[in-house]
């Protein structure tokens, strides 16, 4: 069931970065964040306020439970990571073609797989580790691909947004399992529609003092902003995958490494975007370096069953 959702999550994620680059074409990108964040807010309202004030929601799937400070500074942390990875992300999506941006995004399982080596134990067999070593290898034909349009994988300061943004997700995907990992086996033991809902409200408010302090003063002199119903659908495609994601993680026997690289196989349908929609270059060589992720997601998928 776990396998299931995280493929569910990948589909809707690889729709999100799609609409993300669409809201991001000559749109500012503070704003277009700050909005994302309040949408996604907005979405989980509801759930907050029906689980503290009725007992309608009580022992079903999108119940959010309660808790104080002892639980929030989890949450709250769990906030500054991932609004930190968008930040890097989204201007780097700005100034990058999507099918070179999935792609990199799509090596971010390794490094949650080093992690989850060393602070959960957990281990992979032989088709796993071919999965692995052939997305390594994707990422090392990306950059020759890049090379093609111009764009230098070591002196482009927007692939060091791109990478330090999977850098921090990958350490999010971490800690969501650790957040969410019964306290006997030890984890903090937290609801998982607990974190998704409190975690976007968080983000909104912080996004909120950077619209206020950074980008409002400046906004004659910086890109200008215009709304693109676009930015509501990568809140939408956004809820939708990470609720998928949570309760693939919520369930026993989920293995982090396993469902952040499945959840990367979102790749696919960001590329296929970036191709119809978005008439992007070099699709060939690009074509190939994306086979090479998808054939790894299939030894994944083999080698964990």
């Amino acid at each position: 069931m776990w396998l299931i959702l995280a493929f569910m999550s990948a589909a809707l994620l690889g729709c999100y970065d799609s609409f993300k680059k669409q809201a991001l074409r000559e749109n500012a990108v503070i704003p277009v964040l700050f909005l994302n964040t309040l949408f996604s807010s907005l979405i989980f309202l509801p759930f907050i306020i029906m689980s503290s004030t009725s007992d309608i929601l009580d022992g079903g799937i999108f119940h959010v439970a309660s808790g104080g400070w002892e639980m929030h500074k989890y949450i709250l942390l769990k906030a500054l990571i991932v609004l930190s990875s968008w930040i890097l992300g989204y201007f780097g999506m700005k100034h990058l073609p999507l099918t070179i941006v999935g792609p990199i995004n799509a090596t971010r399982p390794v490094m949650v797989l080093v992690g989850a080596l060393l602070v959960f134990g957990e281990r992979l067999n032989v088709w796993q580790w071919i999965g692995v070593l052939l997305a390594v290898a994707s990422f090392l034909l990306l950059s020759r691909s890049g090379k093609k349009e111009g764009i230098d994988f070591k002196h482009d300061h927007w692939i060091y947004m791109i990478v330090g943004a999977a850098v921090l997700g990958a350490i999010s995907g971490l800690y969501d399992k650790y957040l969410m990992a019964p306290v006997e086996s030890g984890g903090v033991g937290l609801d998982r529609m607990m974190v998704q809902s409190w975690y976007n409200i968080y983000q909104c408010g912080m996004m909120g003092a950077m619209l206020w302090l950074l980008w409002w003063p400046k906004h004659e002199q910086t890109t200008p902003f215009h709304w693109s119903w676009s930015i509501f659908g990568v809140s939408l495609f956004l809820s939708a995958a990470d609720f998928m994601y949570f309760y693939s993680l919520s369930l026993p026997d989920a293995m982090i490494s396993i469902v952040s690289m499945i959840r990367r196989g979102s790749v696919i349908v960001s590329f296929m975007f970036g191709a119809m929609f978005f008439h992007e270059k070099n699709l060939k060589a690009k074509a190939f370096d994306l086979a090479l992720v998808l054939l790894g997601m299939v030894f994944l998928y083999i080698g964990s069953h």
